[in-house]
C-alpha cells in the first residue's frame, strides 16, 4: 500500500519529515510522498530519509487555488515529483508563505479583538520552521483553555464564516498548474469531492475544464471520499486516460482521525498506483522538460 498525500511540521502537519517516513516503514507501505502546503522546506530531508530507511519518497507540494466553486468548496493542486531545486517554484513559494504569515498576523488581530490572548511570538514558537497555518493557531488556543479541541478551535473561530477566519491570497488555476509543470511534476486535482460539487456530473465538467489547461490527473483515493464518488472517478480517469493518485492526507496529531496510509480506517491505496503514476510521470517529462530552473 502507497500514500502520496501528507503533512509534515514544515506546514501543518505535527510530524518531522523523517517521522513520517520512519512511520510509513512501520506500516509496511511502500511509497509515500510529501505534500506541504506551500512550501517544499522539508522535502530534502523526507527523500534522505526515505533513501536511508528503504521507502520510495516522492517529493511534492500542496497549493491552494483561488476560484469560484459552490458550497464553500474548495480547490487544491498536488504537484508530484516535482524538482525541489526548482528556483521558480521556491520563489513562488516563499512569496505565498509570506502572505500566509501576514494571513496569520490578521488571525491574531481579529482574536484580540474577540477578547482572546494570542500573540504573534506565541504563533511563531508553535509553528517553529515550518510554515504558518490555522492549525498552529488552534493549538495555541487549546494549550490555553480557550477551547477544547483543535476542531472546537475551527468550528468556533477559525473556520470560513467564523469570527477570525481570513482569506489567503492563492494562484489561480492556470498558473498553479504552470508552476508545476515548470518544475518537472505532474499537476493532480487534490480530492475532487471536497469542490462540493451537487452532482458528480458538475465535477466531471470542473476536470474537463481543468484537463484543457493542463491538468495531469486526480485523486481517486482520499480519506474522506465517498465509495460511489471514487468508483466515478476511477471510471473517468481510464476514459480520459489522465494519471490517479490518492492518500489520507495524513496531519498526525493535528487530525488525529486521520491514519497515514488507512484514513479514517477503510483507505487502501494500492502500489499499482504508483506504478502508473510514475510511469504516467515519466512519459510527460519526455514530452515536456521542466523549464524555469
Amino acid at each position: 500500500m502507497i500514500d502520496l498525500h501528507m503533512h509534515s511540521h514544515f506546514s501543518d502537519g505535527s510530524h518531522s519529515p523523517t517521522q513520517l517516513v520512519q512511520e510509513a516503514r512501520s506500516l509496511g507501505l511502500t511509497a509515500v510522498a510529501l505534500t506541504d502546503h506551500d512550501t517544499i522546506d522539508g522535502v530534502p530531508e523526507f527523500m534522505e530519509a526515505g533513501s536511508r530507511l528503504g521507502v520510495t519518497t516522492v517529493p511534492g507540494v500542496e497549493i491552494s487555488v483561488d476560484t469560484k466553486l459552490p458550497n464553500n468548496g474548495h480547490m487544491h493542486m498536488l504537484g508530484l515529483f516535482i524538482d525541489p531545486g526548482s528556483r521558480k517554484l521556491k520563489s513562488t513559494l516563499d512569496y505565498l508563505r509570506e502572505q500566509r504569515n501576514r494571513r496569520a498576523e490578521k488571525i491574531i488581530r481579529k482574536l484580540n479583538r474577540l477578547g482572546v490572548p494570542v500573540t504573534l511570538e506565541e504563533l511563531l514558537e508553535e509553528a517553529g520552521e515550518g510554515s504558518i497555518g490555522r492549525p498552529h493557531v488552534a493549538k495555541i488556543l487549546v494549550r490555553k483553555g480557550v477551547v477544547t479541541s483543535i476542531q472546537e478551535a475551527f468550528d468556533v473561530y477559525l473556520a470560513k464564516g467564523k469570527p477570525a477566519y481570513m482569506d489567503k491570497v492563492k494562484l489561480n488555476e492556470v498558473d498553479a498548474i504552470r508552476m508545476i509543470h515548470e518544475a518537472g511534476g505532474l499537476a493532480i486535482l487534490a480530492h475532487p469531492h471536497l469542490m462540493n460539487y451537487p452532482t458528480f456530473r458538475e465535477t466531471r465538467e470542473r476536470i474537463l475544464q481543468l484537463r484543457e489547461i493542463g491538468l495531469d490527473g486526480f485523486e481517486i483515493y482520499y480519506s474522506t471520499m465517498p465509495a460511489a464518488f471514487s468508483r466515478e472517478l476511477i471510471r473517468l480517469a481510464r476514459e480520459l486516460g489522465c494519471a490517479a493518485s490518492g492518500g489520507s492526507d495524513y496531519h498526525g496529531a493535528n487530525k488525529d482521525n486521520i491514519r497515514m496510509g488507512s484514513g479514517l480506517g477503510d483507505l487502501a491505496v494500492p502500489d499499482e498506483v504508483y506504478d502508473r503514476l510514475k510511469a504516467f510521470w515519466e512519459a510527460r517529462t519526455a514530452e515536456r522538460p521542466a523549464v524555469g530552473k
